[in-house]
């Protein structure tokens, strides 16, 4: 039995006030098991010092700092791992160029980069989102590596028997083809970032959230730590949302698997014409198909979001 849309969404906002309301009550009876939930605020307090905090100026000013960042990083690591990803799939002398040097890279977390940074740019802002750009930029380097050389040889082979050149192929088969595996690596990248230039603000930043964050730890306002706790995760959720939303609007021209519980998945079928054999009898042919379509259309339903 499926769920439909509406359903789901009450299900998801009864699961989220049932979270806040264990919050709530765990820490207003100061319960002390092996958790401390005495030291944590109310969820009334965290509520009251968010409105305090949309009331301020100093809020939107981190808002728009953290946003400027992250996009601003994101998009870079987005356009050089796009193409960093494309050229080393499709070049040995590129693969054997940049490859090693990448690889050596890849493991360092860009956290750890701080250091370079300050070394390295002139102010802080450049180099909090060298950071933020270098931590998206492998997830997106790799998925589209991957991607690109997943792809079935046969599509490159039809274009050049058309008589289509390099560029050619590269805008009618490669980046199409591989856009679901781009995608897959720009929604990890999006998380990736917000770890780091949230990381890196609380450590050189002067404005945003991360600071912010950091600074009510110091003075021990508990309550703006959740705030700025909160604002992160409605932010990482809306980008990351963002994200896939486009990534499905660039690819609507591929079959979509729909979700069927179980594990199992099924592709959405073409409606196909009932053969009608020589007795004419095409009533019993035609009902295992529509068990099937049926089927299917439960699945779609279960698959919505």
């Amino acid at each position: 039995m499926t769920r439909r849309p509406l359903a789901r969404y009450a299900l998801r906002t009864v699961s989220l006030a049932a979270f806040l309301g264990l919050w709530q009550l765990l820490t207003s009876l100061n319960v002390d098991l092996w958790l401390r939930f005495s030291q944590f605020p109310t969820v009334t307090d965290v509520a009251r010092a968010f409105a305090d905090r949309l009331s301020g100026g100093d809020y939107w000013t981190d808002l728009t700092d953290s946003l400027t960042r992250i996009l601003t990083g994101f998009a870079l690591a987005a356009v050089l791992g796009v193409a960093t990803g494309v050229l080393v799939a499709r070049s040995r002398l590129a693969e054997d160029l940049l490859g090693p040097v990448l690889e050596v890279i890849r493991p360092i977390p860009a956290i750890a980069l701080v250091p370079v940074a300050i070394l390295l740019f002139p102010s802080n802002e450049q180099g909090i989102v060298f950071i933020t750009c270098t931590a998206a930029f492998f997830p997106v380097l790799v998925s589209t590596r991957h991607a690109v050389r997943a792809l079935t040889p046969v599509w490159e082979e039809a274009v050049r028997t058309m008589g289509g050149a390099r560029l050619r192929i590269l805008g009618s088969v490669v980046l199409p083809g591989a856009l679901p595996g781009i995608f897959g690596g720009l929604s990890v990248g999006i998380g990736v970032s917000w770890i780091c230039v949230i990381s890196a603000e609380m450590i050189s930043g002067q404005y945003g959230v991360g600071y912010r964050t950091w600074q009510d730890y110091t003075v021990v306002n508990y309550p703006g730590v959740f705030v700025g706790m909160v604002t992160i995760g409605v932010l990482g959720w809306i980008t990351s949302t963002a994200v896939e939303l486009l990534g499905r609007r660039l690819t609507r021209w591929l079959p979509r698997t729909s979700y069927v519980p179980g594990g199992r998945s099924t592709r959405v079928p073409r409606p196909a014409a009932v053969p009608v054999r020589a007795d004419g009898d095409s009533e019993h042919q035609a009902q295992p198909e529509q068990q099937g379509h049926k089927d299917t259309e439960e699945a779609r339903d279960e698959h919505l979001v």
